[in-house]
């Protein structure tokens, strides 16, 4: 058999299998979907927010958390990490009608969240610890929908739905898409025990399995999936309440998105490396987190190589033929090349595209609690093709230039 149908079998054959594993997750809990433990104890919860330049969101962030109904909540530590603006003033105002906000300044910028986040944990006296990025809005109800789950003493993070606040043209709108497909597959492997990142928007953390891990490691891009898999190593479980959400703020244009996806990517990277010993081992970690994430790069990269492979035999071939059959009077193009026929490849990639397709519709409307039909509507249909047939195609590339980036050592946060 040939090389390149062997690969792309095995590319069919691993999405679908996590397609049907989703699909499975999600009948065999669909009735659990958005349950949460009540809370039955008053944990003390300390909030913190890394903030650099933020002073165009970080008075409604500290609004959204002091407007949240729970009452034990001991501090809201900002840990202003030598801000340029008036992110500094803007905290200060609020602190006389708020009297557990405190204000860390940072006399030197620390150039990345993981530094300034193990800052405010030196600070936090809470036996659960908040962190909200300092451009999100934590819902209302967040905390008595997420405290519940730290009644199981194994638990030592919860993480939440982030949904985007700014939907005002195609890429914020594609982003919003992707992140509550994320929520609901997240919701979905933590029935396996497979939740890989607690995203900085809102994650709560027990405070004593922070210490145990010794924070936030600061070489990496994206604390918030290497803290997981710290979590993850130690045998912390990790949950995820469908019930409540936070919104945040999300690129409005394609340079910004493209940096913040390449910090990402590189950030996973940086995980692989580190815990590569992990691999196959026993354990959450080394059995499942770890190759699906090195599952998703490969798929990534394979699958944009075969694309770029097929599509530059087809010119070159075309630029071959075209050269030796203009001078011999050899027809271009017959009769016959109108006449395509697909493929057995083709028939399973047209099965693959439309298979992922129904699946975005089917989380889409369980994490809106609407009907499939209610989805289909025309405008937001035209989004949800624009999301599967670009958006998701620029991923493979973006990962690419990242292995690039990493093996060049070009890596910044900001």
């Amino acid at each position: 058999m040939e090389l390149l149908p062997v690969i792309y079998l095995s590319y069919m054959f691993v999405s679908m299998y996590f397609l049907f594993l989703f699909l499975f997750l999600y009948f065999l809990n669909k009735k659990r979907l958005f349950d949460y433990p009540k809370l039955k104890k008053k944990y003390k919860v300390s909030f913190i927010i890394p903030a650099y330049n933020e002073e165009r969101t970080i008075k409604e962030t500290l609004e959204h958390i002091f407007s949240i109904d729970y009452d034990n909540i001991s501090q809201v530590i900002v840990v202003n990490d030598n801000s340029t603006d008036k992110t500094k003033e803007i905290v200060e105002s609020l602190k006389k009608d708020h009297k557990n906000l405190i204000l860390i300044n940072n006399k030197k910028n620390l150039g990345n969240a993981a530094k300034t986040k193990n800052v405010g944990l030196k600070y936090a006296n809470g036996e659960i610890i908040a962190f909200v990025d300092a451009d999100s809005y934590p819902a209302k109800d967040s905390l008595k929908k997420m405290l519940g789950f730290f009644e199981d003493k194994k638990v030592g993070a919860v993480t939440c739905p982030i949904l985007v606040k700014n939907q005002s043209n195609i890429i914020e709108k594609m982003q919003e898409l992707e992140y509550k497909t994320i929520a609901t597959t997240r919701k979905l492997l933590g029935y396996l025990d497979s939740i890989y990142v607690t995203p900085g928007p809102l994650a709560l953390y027990r405070k004593k399995a922070l210490e145990k891990i010794n924070g936030f490691d600061e070489e990496n891009l994206t604390e918030d999936i290497e803290i997981t898999w710290g979590l993850a190593k130690n045998n912390w479980k990790r949950e995820m309440s469908l019930s409540t959400q936070v919104t945040t703020t999300a690129p409005d244009n394609l340079k910004d998105w493209y940096k913040q996806r390449l910090r990402w990517t590189l950030g996973g990277l940086q995980c692989i490396v580190k815990y590569k010993k992990e691999f196959l081992k026993k354990g959450i970690l080394g059995m499942f987190i770890l190759p699906f994430f090195i599952l998703q790069f490969f798929l990534g990269v394979i699958g944009i190589g075969v694309f770029l492979y097929l599509l530059t035999t087809r010119v070159v071939s075309n630029y071959i033929f075209a050269k030796y059959a203009i001078p011999a009077n050899v027809p271009l193009l017959t009769l016959n090349d109108f006449f395509i026929t697909p493929s057995f490849l083709d028939y399973l990639g047209i099965i693959l595209f439309v298979s992922g397709f129904i699946f975005t519709l089917l989380v889409i409307a369980i994490i809106e609690k609407i009907e499939l039909k209610e989805v289909l509507k025309k405008q937001r249909l035209r989004v949800i093709l624009s999301y599967s047939l670009i958006y998701l195609s620029l991923y493979p590339l973006i990962t690419i230039i990242a292995i690039y980036k990493y093996f060049k050592r070009e890596k910044r946060w900001r």
